[in-house]
């Protein structure tokens, strides 16, 4: 369901098929074969949900789902009928071959929305015969007879979705797990990262809101709507004139009770290689400190909360939003600027001799570069 946002505020609403591979299929109609398999043999399938607003539900008509890697982290290798993909999020998964030799339904469906939208595929077995059964894998149950707001928090970060009481998405997502053996890019496993010994040095609290400022729509964290200002932020800072573009900190570390919304640039200053947390104190004891998936995108389900630890220790600028992009265009964003004490190569590259200059540092001679 893309929604169109203008300057006004408005969203602008249109229904569309849900398309697999750029391609729309429906059950019962003819459509293009878009995988084969050999009997016998396991292939493997990387899963992504590129929309702007809806998650989805992934299954394969007859067939299980074998998780083995989640956005670049490998995970523990659990079975699944079928996966909520969120916004934003991408699956690589085992299909074993194990079936009758015929035609078979890859399914994606949307979820939490009152509307569900359901498009198909074709897998064929090689040298299989007889056609997919219409009869569809069905969804999951549980759906919004009232809109509430799904946040993702990413580092490229949050994300939202409408969704009521459905706790089988929040139970399927609890049993997602690192795998502490497997080896990502590195030699050595990713459970000698042991990050619940990480000391938390900050914590911040963000609330998603809503409101209306001059009778147009905004969406912000702790009170505060983003806008882009006429000099992109990255450049002010390099050039020394942030405090002349925006304020560090303008959002607080702990919400304020407030049903308005400020629009302005936001960036929040943290400390290079410092390692926050969030949340509140007493919740830590019920984290996982062991074995939680490594990833940029993490739902946080209706008056629901999730912890996320993030380690600052890669100097620069890095963006915080929602991953609804009606939300993200509106204001639910924010940057996170991460300053390296020393003007070192070390920890970050010079600006590019390319770089087009604009905004208050159009014409001005750039700075002395970093060294080692």
């Amino acid at each position: 369901m893309p929604q169109v946002n203008t300057p006004s505020g408005k969203l602008y609403s249109s229904l569309r098929d849900r398309v697999c591979n750029g391609k729309t299929g429906k059950v019962g109609v003819n459509q293009e074969l878009l995988f084969t398999m050999e009997l016998g043999k396991t292939y493997k399938y990387r899963v992504c949900n590129v929309g702007l607003k809806a998650s989805l539900n992934f299954r394969i008509q007859g067939h299980k789902l074998k998780l083995v890697e989640m956005v670049g982290s490998h995970t523990v290798q659990n079975l699944y009928e079928s996966l909520d993909v969120h916004i934003g999020q991408c699956f690589s998964i085992l299909v074993a071959a194990d079936q009758d030799p015929k035609d078979y339904y890859m399914v994606a469906s949307t979820r939490f929305l009152k509307e569900v939208q359901t498009t198909t595929a074709i897998i064929r077995y090689k040298n299989g015969k007889g056609e997919a059964s219409t009869e569809l894998p069905p969804a999951p149950i549980g759906w919004a007879c009232f809109c509430s707001q799904l946040m993702l928090l990413v580092l490229h970060f949050c994300v939202c979705c409408c969704i009521c009481s459905n706790t089988w998405s929040l139970n399927q997502f609890r049993t997602f797990r690192w795998n502490l053996t497997a080896s990502a890019a590195r030699p050595n496993p990713q459970g000698s990262y042991r990050y619940g010994a990480i000391s938390i040095t900050r914590t911040i609290r963000l609330v998603n809101s809503v409101s209306r400022v001059n009778g147009k729509l905004r969406y912000g964290f702790n009170g505060v709507s983003y806008t882009d200002p006429n000099t992109p932020l990255k450049l002010a800072e390099y050039f020394n004139l942030a405090d002349k573009v925006f304020k560090y900190n303008v959002i607080k570390d702990e919400p304020e009770k407030t049903t308005t919304l400020t629009i302005q640039p936001n960036v929040h200053n943290m400390t290079f290689r410092n390692f926050p947390g969030t949340w509140s104190p007493e919740k830590r004891e019920n984290y996982n400190l062991l074995d939680a998936v490594s990833r940029h995108t993490v739902q946080v389900f209706p008056k629901s909360r999730a912890a996320i630890l993030l380690t600052f220790d890669n100097a620069g600028m890095w963006n915080i939003r929602s991953e609804i992009w009606e939300r993200t265009y509106l204001g639910e964003q924010f940057y996170t600027s991460v300053l390296s004490p020393e003007k070192s190569l070390r920890d970050e590259y010079n600006i590019p001799e390319d770089t087009p200059l604009c905004g208050i540092i159009a014409g001005l001679p750039k700075p002395s570069p970093y060294t080692i």
